[in-house]
């Protein structure tokens, strides 16, 4: 077996552009030979996956999976770099499958899979974020995937009796919600959950706007006022107008109401919106 130097593992990842570990790996699996060790990060792919990794990958699909039972659920960002791929069938099931895994053991090593992926399509692939949830208590985990896969939801809605969870309604209530999120855009469940710095910057806004300024102290208050009941019927999902229901009604009414009619407290726990593009 051939020594493997400092010099052979840089000249590996010089003449690849395979990470040290990977160089490292390819040598002591083929005793040091400099040519075998470039033919096996070949054949792995991890040769090609290295030296795309600083091509931009800007496209690519939000993907989701939730475990039988919707007590488990993924929501997964996959980057590319063209729409072409993005689009293709291939790529969303590859996208699909690691939100599977994800959700099957939240260590999983992608990685691999990753490279695999790089190798077979021709473009650098990048996992961006992923956030895999548990439910707590009774409730369940539904996700949704907006057409075009640019888009997706994952929310957790929680109940006081288990039996409420299996309720049609209750499941239908869910399913509309994760649509409200998706076309609503909310950043909050809550007015609670909106950090205070984020209002006081929105009464700064308004505050020093042209069509305020000038403005005596205690009008400005209202003003002031009525602007921040308006941005939180904006950014808040439950005061958000419930679309189904065309906003005659908002999302919190529209929750009680179902709640009412299963003889049941149903909460909104969390839920989290990727877009592709936007953090």
């Amino acid at each position: 077996m051939a020594e493997i130097t400092a010099a052979t593992v840089g000249k590996l990842r010089e003449m690849t552009g395979a990470g040290l570990m990977d160089c490292k790996k390819a040598l002591t699996e083929n005793n040091g030979d400099l040519d075998l060790a470039v033919d096996w990060l070949r054949k792995k792919g991890v040769a090609s996956a290295a030296k795309k990794a600083d091509r931009a990958a800007n496209e690519g699909v939000i993907a989701q999976h939730i475990a039988p039972g919707s007590k488990v659920g993924v929501l997964l960002e996959v980057n590319c770099e063209t729409d072409f791929v993005a689009k293709n069938d291939q790529f969303k099931a590859f996208c699909d499958d690691l939100a599977k895994k994800i959700a099957g053991n939240p260590g999983v090593d992608l990685e691999p899979d990753r490279v695999a992926a790089v190798a077979k399509i021709g473009e650098n692939i990048r996992l961006n974020r992923h956030l895999r949830w548990e439910v707590t208590g009774n409730g369940l985990i539904a996700a949704y995937i907006h057409t075009g896969a640019k888009v997706g939801v994952l929310v957790e809605v929680g109940a006081g009796q288990e039996a409420t969870v299996t309720n049609d309604a209750f499941k239908e209530l869910v399913r509309d919600i994760t649509l409200q999120i998706a076309a609503g855009n909310p950043t909050a469940v809550s007015r609670d959950q909106v950090p205070a710095e984020v209002l006081d910057k929105e009464d700064e806004i308004a505050r020093n706007s042209d069509a305020l300024k000038g403005k005596p102290a205690a009008a400005m208050a209202n003003i002031l006022k009525g602007k921040r009941e308006k941005y939180f019927q904006t950014v808040c999902l439950v005061e958000q107008g419930f679309v189904k229901k065309n906003g005659e009604v908002t999302v919190k009414e529209h929750i009680a109401t179902v709640g009412k009619a299963l003889g049941d407290e149903v909460t909104v726990r969390r839920f989290v919106r990727y877009q592709i593009g936007l953090a």
